[in-house]
């Protein structure tokens, strides 16, 4: 790059930068008043969520003990949202992938993101991601050059590690997959140790003409932490992507998810499956943009809340002028399996278009005694039975991850957690 080019480059960040950071502190952390936040209070976070943390300290036996993390081969692993090499296992990428630091990526060649970097990820009406895109120290790029279908998947693992004082960390994903392109994408979020924490992350898809993106998003991470993302896609003529996220841990989790099918033929699908118990708060707010006309997308997400477990959903669908011939599903149903959890779920439709077809529906129920009582007649123990409806309920979500691993994982930890919940049924009881 010529010294003059370098230079716009860094005049570029610089800007985006910049902007992000007014609109922040325009915006502000958001309140309870705030209409897309009435049920998630993130007050907690505000003393500290502008800061970055310092690179942390993990090793490979601290990482190595956790099966997630040690499930595929090929990984990038980001510690307090910084690259960590020595960690990582990138060696036997094929030609035509590339998975880099992106604050090396943006050093060395800014103007090759120039195109992409906060494209899908809107920071207009999006306090956290405009606070990542003002402060992120790095994260990772992933670029699949056209016609390269890579059928290993990338894994990214996103390590918490947190100190004595609360720490707030700003990861960024950008991946770019060219025209006919194929690539899966996992990331994982988990913590390493104990201590407050805000997890602040942001991921864009641009999906080219033709490509096909599969992002899976697994977030398991502890206790005390707070865990906020943006999954954010943008897509061209005839390109797929298939959203898959699995919200576990953390005292709070919100993800913002969604796409805008910018290219007639375009196809977008999202899946969900959001576990909680004792006090944790889980709130996914989904959008599609249906900005072209014939494009398709399908969206489930399911919730099992136990104990005081609560839960958000907000789906919302828009239909632009213009966008005829869309065909868009959208289904969100919710399993109560605690007396004091609850779940608020709020479909949402703008239609200005008017040869389409889309359809919504809600639900919020207990497990059918019904059912029950059927499977305990044929000789199945009680809560083997309770177990069976639940791992049924769940199953249309989980069966759709496309890695084999990961599924494995998740129906494992999902019996885990059953498990759990049942002792401290059995315990209060």
């Amino acid at each position: 790059m010529s010294r003059t080019a370098s230079a716009e480059a860094v005049g570029w960040l610089a800007r985006l930068r910049a902007s992000a950071r007014d609109r922040f502190d325009t915006l502000g952390i958001p309140k309870p008043t705030d209409e897309d936040w009435r049920q998630t209070d993130v007050s907690a976070v505000a003393p500290f969520a502008a800061t970055v943390a310092s690179a942390g300290s993990v090793s490979a036996a601290d990482l190595d003990r956790y099966a997630l993390a040690a499930s595929l081969p090929c990984r990038a692993v980001l510690v307090n949202g910084r690259l960590n090499a020595a960690l990582s296992r990138l060696s036997d990428l094929p030609a035509g992938v590339r998975v880099e630091s992106l604050a090396a990526t943006l050093a060395t060649a800014e103007d090759s993101s120039t195109p992409h970097l906060g494209r899908a990820a809107s920071i207009e009406s999006a306090p956290f991601a405009a606070l990542n895109t003002a402060l992120f120290a790095d994260g990772i790029r992933v670029t699949v050059d056209a016609g390269v279908e890579l059928l290993v998947p990338i894994h990214i693992v996103h390590v918490a590690a947190p100190g004595a004082a609360p720490i707030a960390i700003h990861p960024r994903t950008l991946v770019v997959a060219e025209s006919r392109s194929r690539v899966t994408l996992v990331e994982s979020f988990l913590s390493v140790g104990f201590g407050t924490y805000l997890t602040n992350a942001v991921t864009e898809l641009i999906a080219a003409q033709d490509a096909h993106v599969e992002h899976v998003k697994i977030q398991c991470e502890g206790a005390l932490g707070r865990h906020v993302a943006t999954v954010a896609g943008h897509q061209a003529r005839g390109s797929r992507i298939v959203s898959h996220n699995v919200s576990f841990g953390a005292a709070l989790a919100r993800n913002d998810i969604g796409s805008r099918l910018d290219g007639p033929g375009a196809e977008c699908r999202l899946y969900g499956l959001y576990v909680v118990d004792g006090e944790q708060h889980v709130d996914n707010h989904t959008w599609l943009d249906h900005a072209m006309p014939n494009c398709p997308s399908w969206e489930m997400y399911k919730g099992l809340l136990a104990e005081r477990g609560r839960a958000v959903f907000n789906g919302r669908i828009v239909v632009r002028d213009g966008a005829q011939k869309t065909d868009a599903k959208q289904s969100n149903k919710n399993l109560l399996l605690g007396d004091e959890a609850a779940v608020f779920t709020r479909p949402q439709l703008e239609i200005h278009a008017n040869d389409v077809k889309c359809t919504h529906g809600a639900t919020i129920g207990r497990l059918d005694e019904e059912s029950l009582f059927y499977l305990r007649t044929r000789g199945i123990g009680k809560v083997e039975a309770r177990n069976v409806l639940i791992r049924a309920f769940a199953g249309d979500v989980i069966d759709k991850i496309p890695v084999v691993a990961i599924r494995e994982y998740v129906t494992e930890t999902l019996r885990e957690r059953l498990e759990r919940d049942l002792r401290g049924d059995e315990a209060s009881a």
